[in-house]
């Protein structure tokens, strides 16, 4: 398929559609959240960084109740691990925030995501991704995009769009207040 078709069938599939070039590839971050092995759109990617001093949000929901001072922006930094049911943990050296951006509510939004350890950019094959089974994935399985069998492993490509609507139901209801 050709680039500008990718493309449109992006478009009209919505914002969790994901876009294969035209080999059926796909370049992604790969990042660890406890045990599991997560990856994003490399396109999405705006830094990696070093743990940065967080601020508390009072009253903000808890997949994004803290803030950084990212390069003079105030950027929410969530926590997927509430996503996916996890346990929390503490901090590691190989802790880092990888600042994305993200079209949220039809606004680029740039957000952070804790990880436990940043890997590699690699290139997935869509011949090696499925759908997330109904039966037999502890997550929600609306989180999950797509699994990616790569090396000895099976990585999570995660729906944030699927992640981040109620906490965006819930900025958009106290906005109307």
């Amino acid at each position: 398929m050709p680039r500008a078709n990718a493309v449109n069938a992006a478009e009209s599939g919505g914002p969790n559609t994901i876009v294969w070039d035209e080999r059926g590839e796909l370049e992604v971050l790969t990042f660890d959240i406890g045990t599991e092995t997560f990856a994003l759109e490399a396109t999405l990617v705006r830094e990696i960084l070093d743990l940065l001093p967080e601020t508390y949000v009072p009253g903000a929901p808890p997949l994004v109740s803290h803030v950084v001072n990212f390069r003079g922006r105030i950027v929410p930094v969530a926590d997927l691990r509430l996503a996916f049911g996890m346990e929390a943990t503490d901090v590691t050296a190989n802790s880092r925030i990888v600042v994305i951006e993200l079209p949220l509510d039809g606004e680029p939004t740039l957000l952070g995501l804790r990880t436990d350890h940043v890997h590699e950019v690699a290139t997935f094959s869509a011949a090696s991704s499925e759908e997330a089974p109904i039966v037999g994935v502890r997550w929600q399985r609306e989180h999950v995009r797509r699994l990616v069998r790569w090396r000895d492993d099976l990585v999570v490509l995660p729906d944030l769009h699927a992640i981040f609507a109620p906490a965006l139901s819930g900025a958009s209801s106290a906005a109307r207040s």
